[in-house]
């Protein structure tokens, strides 16, 4: 390594370096490379045969040069149009309008619940069973009142009958 610090040395280790990359294609059997580029043969050819092709197909198009040739003068595009920019604008407007979201969610789901929602739904049965025993209660009271209103319309009517019989 001392060598290639001379810049004969940096020559030196350069052509051994080429050597040994010289072999390794040819164990390895890559394409030979073209001495002039430096490339492979074979891309080059592609190249070319590319070239060619692109060359055959074509077309000249001319859109900012009116030809004084007779023959190229059909080759001339026609001035395009520029689109209007109004139109494009209220197209975009439309786009970007938002649709109407209020017809599509039901408000009742989006309202809150109450913060005692699940109490209440826990409770429910329980509650269910008072209100039965709360009605037979209140129908009992209900049917003793009506006992004693009779009892008391019939104390009344006995008392009229006695009142009555004792006037006679």
């Amino acid at each position: 390594m001392a060598a290639a610090a001379t810049p004969g040395g940096l020559h030196e280790e350069a052509l051994r370096r080429k050597e040994r990359l010289k072999a390794l294609r040819e164990r390895t059997g890559a394409p030979r490379q073209n001495k002039d580029d430096g490339a492979p043969e074979v891309k080059q050819l592609r190249r070319d045969s590319e070239e060619e092709e692109a060359i055959k197909h074509k077309e000249l198009k001319l859109r900012n040069y009116t030809p004084a040739d007779d023959e190229l003068k059909d080759r001339v595009v026609p001035p395009a149009k520029p689109a209007s920019v109004e139109d494009k604008v209220k197209d975009q407007l439309e786009a970007a309008k938002p649709e109407p979201i209020i017809e599509e969610v039901d408000l009742a789901n989006l309202a809150p619940r109450k913060p005692d929602w699940d109490l209440k739904r826990d409770v429910a049965k329980k509650l269910e069973k008072l209100e039965k025993r709360t009605q037979r209660a209140i129908a009992e009271l209900i049917r003793e009142r009506l006992r004693g209103q009779e009892e008391s319309l019939a104390s009344a009517v006995d008392s009229a009958k006695q009142d009555g019989s004792d006037s006679d």
